[in-house]
């Protein structure tokens, strides 16, 4: 064992010490549930987890969908594109968007599904 210093509460490897009865006895109490008690596991719905993950990725990819509009738009009102590029942008973003209407309803998702909540700053979209 090795010693401790009273005056700097560090040991002689050079090692900070605290010497707490309640420090003793949380370690035991942790070392006592881990060796009583067999590693638990979690019980997952294979269904939940895939719609799950199927709901993040698309609520991330509905972000994006909108951030492309606006972007769009913001450069359809500087004028930077022309009528065939403003044309073949909103065929683009109309099937884009009626592919993530399909995906949703395979996986049962709704529009209110998608957008996260994110307690104090609002709602995601």
């Amino acid at each position: 064992m090795t010693r401790i210093s009273a005056d700097t509460g560090v040991n002689s490897a050079g090692e900070a010490v605290v010497d707490s009865s309640a420090i003793s006895d949380f370690a035991r109490a942790m070392t006592a549930d881990q060796v009583s008690q067999p590693a638990r596991r979690l019980k997952l719905d294979a269904e939940k987890t895939k719609n799950g993950l199927a709901q993040l990725v698309l609520t991330v990819v509905k972000l994006l969908h909108e951030l492309l509009e606006k972007q769009a738009l913001r450069r359809i009102d500087a004028g930077e594109l022309t009528d065939d590029e403003i044309e073949r942008l909103g065929r683009t973003l109309m099937r884009q968007s009626e592919e993530l209407a399909r995906i949703s309803r395979e996986f049962g998702l709704k529009d209110e599904d998608l957008n996260l909540d994110l307690g104090p700053l609002g709602k995601l979209l």
